[in-house]
């Protein structure tokens, strides 16, 4: 009989090294699978079981200095799908394509991924929009249809500028993500932005959400609001003033700065041509790259006689010269084999200062040649020209300056009278304001304020000196002969009858391929006012106008005396007075159904003021009424058509007006988007709505003014 033993034993060995070799495999792929690719599996597995929603934070609003929205966050609404549960793909493309504007192939192809849990569809859907798809997922599963199964809305933020093109360039943009683009969206995104949240929600094979599934909720917190030093209405008159010199002049473009003289807080910045940012044209890069360029920051240009403050200014106090000095004209001066020309025919004897109101180039070569290269490169940069002002404002450029070693004294020559020399507007109007202000140069800033979403200041402006180029003393003459060349020089255009203005104008060259070109300008006015303590400074530049002639004194004066005069009314800066003499009474014209340039221009020639209540082109309505009698001067209130679509929440509490004059008082209600009212004259005694309430925007106030004593 044959052993069975040894047989088995080898069966059994066999079967061990099968079972251990099946252990040892069984072994590595536990290892690779929880070690090696366990959390990625983890990961993974998560992700099919879990959905995540995005809770988009709200994006902080930029307001003006008197609380006026400027950009601010509107709800949208973002179409999603859940590839899984479409049940129907044909049908599903088909139905949404003419309602989302979406093509059905893109559709099916968003639509058909089952890879993924859920995709986008269209973002930023309006809420008429929305609401036409509610309709028809609600009518569809009560139809019992599942031609829309998969289709998800969801809250979503879009940005919205309500005053459009206004100040398009300062404030800039934001990508369709909400992530700032350009200007103070992208300077200040930051601040603005805020952190999202999201929503946790476990969900079954097919994305659906799980009745007993957990769920994790991460609040997102708002962007912070800032508040800029930019005043709406100022901004408008500069707005308004800028199309009209482009219009009027044919001119390539405009430029506009306003700014507190003594502070450097800037009022209004304008740039045309400029473009809507609730509409830029995103699909030609190249026009909305230009468009966005804040060109009052980004570009340098010769400035040509407004320069002639600075040397004017820098040459009194370094005691080279006196207003008094005489001086003379032939028409040319010639330094070191240059022959250099005066803009116009010679002047002939004259002191510094009809110099100055002649804007005489040979003067200015005179000054420019006595300061000497390292005395007037001194000034220069206490003035601060050929650095960057330190605006809180992104891509300023630092200007074009001859370094002081390589300069030659016809280089001086030149750039005494505005040549030779570039910068940007707004370290022109830094430098002029300082000539008038009493001699600091202050820091331009345009943000005043941020807060959090929750109310904390985060940071918060106050008027900064960068230096004192020149003294008091030096200062007041400056402003006096500024004044004398608005009054009899060459920015008689901008001379108002009623304020003390003073001011410079200029004509600059152009450089086309690097030469020169004899038949365009750049024409440009800077001025201030009231001249014996100025409160305002106004920057007008017209380039490349088709208007002849195309200086300054007629390109850009004009507009320039236009914001002065709108810009101190509504500060409530009285006008200086003349005699004491009765004014004549003069009959209120009928201006209702006009255009508002239209209206004021009859009132002006009546010897009256239009003020603007309201937004729009058309007059309305007027208080007082036509026919009535009126002293000179008075006011007509000049309601225009036109009002935003507001909700419940954008009401707004009325201020208290009450002591105030009739342009205070209105000045103040403009600034909350109120328009007034008016029973009576003198001061304001009492109010309806009362101070405190609580109203919609464009709402009117009815207050009552009686005269005092």
């Amino acid at each position: 009989m044959v052993s069975t033993g040894p047989v088995i034993r080898r069966r059994l060995a066999l079967l061990m090294a099968v079972f251990a070799a099946l252990f040892f495999c069984v072994g590595i792929q536990l290892f690779r699978l929880q070690i090696l690719q366990g959390e990625e599996l983890q990961r993974r597995a998560q992700k099919q079981w879990t959905s995540e929603s995005v809770i988009a934070p709200q994006r902080g609003t930029i307001y003006d200095r008197n609380g006026k929205a400027l950009a601010m966050s509107a709800t949208a609404y973002t179409a999603s799908v859940s590839p899984r549960q479409v049940k129907d793909l044909d049908g599903f493309a088909r139905t949404l394509a003419p309602i989302l504007d979406l093509s059905e192939e893109y559709i099916k192809e968003r639509a058909g991924d089952t890879s993924k849990g859920g995709v986008t569809l269209k973002r930023q859907i309006s809420r008429d929009i929305a609401q036409q798809l509610r309709v028809m997922m609600a009518e569809h599963q009560s139809a019992d249809s599942d031609a829309l199964d998969g289709l998800y809305l969801e809250e979503d933020s879009k940005r919205y500028y309500p005053m459009g093109s206004f100040a398009s360039q300062l404030l800039g943009i934001t990508s369709v993500d909400g992530v700032g683009q350009s200007g103070l969206e992208s300077s200040l995104d930051r601040y603005l932005s805020g952190k999202a949240g999201k929503i946790l929600d476990e969900v079954d094979g097919k994305g659906r959400e799980m009745a007993y599934g957990t769920k994790e909720y991460i609040a997102a917190v708002d962007g912070g609001d800032v508040t800029l030093t930019l005043d709406s209405s100022i901004q408008s008159f500069a707005e308004q003033a800028a199309r009209e010199a482009m219009t009027v002049n044919g001119a390539k473009s405009v430029r506009v700065l306003v700014m507190e003289v003594k502070t450097g807080a800037i009022l209004a910045m304008c740039n045309k041509p400029d473009f809507d940012p609730n509409a830029p044209p995103r699909d030609d890069v190249e026009t909305l790259n230009e468009l966005m360029r804040n060109r009052i920051i980004t570009d340098s240009y010769e400035p040509g006689s407004t320069f002639k403050i600075i040397t004017a200014s820098a040459a009194l106090d370094a005691g080279v010269t006196d207003p008094n000095e005489g001086f003379y004209c032939s028409g040319t001066i010639h330094v070191d084999g240059d022959r250099i020309r005066c803009w116009g025919n010679p002047h002939g004897a004259e002191s510094m200062a009809q110099g100055l109101q002649n804007s005489c180039n040979p003067v200015f070569v005179e000054l420019g040649l006595r300061l000497g290269v390292d005395r007037f490169y001194e000034y220069l940069d206490a003035f601060g020209i050929g650095s960057t002002t330190g605006i809180d404002l992104p891509g300023e450029v630092a200007g074009i300056r001859i370094a002081q070693d390589n300069v030659k004294r016809v280089d001086m020559a030149r750039i005494g009278f505005g040549q030779s020399i570039a910068m940007t507007p707004l370290q022109l109007m830094t430098a002029a304001c300082a000539a008038v202000n009493g001699g600091y140069r202050m820091r331009p800033y345009v943000v005043q304020e941020i807060r959090s979403s929750s109310g904390e200041v985060l940071e918060k402006a106050q008027p900064e000196v960068m230096a004192r180029p020149i003294s008091e003393e030096t200062s007041a003459t400056m402003r006096d002969l500024l004044e004398k060349v608005v009054e009899l020089g060459g920015g008689r255009n901008a001379y108002l009858s009623n304020y003390r203005v003073a001011g410079k104008t200029g004509t600059a060259q152009v450089y086309k391929d690097g030469k020169v070109t004899s038949d365009t300008h750049i024409g440009s006015f800077i001025g201030f006012a009231p001249a014996d303590d100025p409160q305002i400074g106004v920057l007008v530049i017209v380039d490349e106008a088709e208007k002849r002639p195309d200086y300054g004194s007629v390109t850009a004066a004009p507009f320039a005396k236009q914001i002065l005069e709108r810009s101190l009314n509504y500060l409530g800066i009285a006008p200086r007075v003349e005699d004491e003499e009765p004014l004549e009474q003069v009959e209120v014209p009928d201006v209702t159904g006009m255009d508002t340039a239209q209206a004021e221009k009859l009132l002006k020639e009546n010897g009256l003021q239009g003020l603007l209540s309201g937004s729009g082109a058309t007059v309305i309505e007027q208080m007082p009424a036509a026919g009535a009698q009126v002293s000179e001067q008075s006011l007509v209130m000049l309601y225009v058509e036109g009002t935003p679509d507001l909700s419940e929440n954008d009401r707004v509490e009325v201020p208290d007006v009450t002591g105030k004059s009739i342009v205070e008082a209105n000045r103040l209600l403009r600034s909350y988007g109120l328009e007034m009212e008016i029973d009576g004259s003198g001061l304001a005694v009492g109010q309806e709505p009362a101070a405190g309430e609580k109203v919609l925007p464009t709402a009117k106030v009815k207050v009552s003014f009686e005269s005092p004593g």
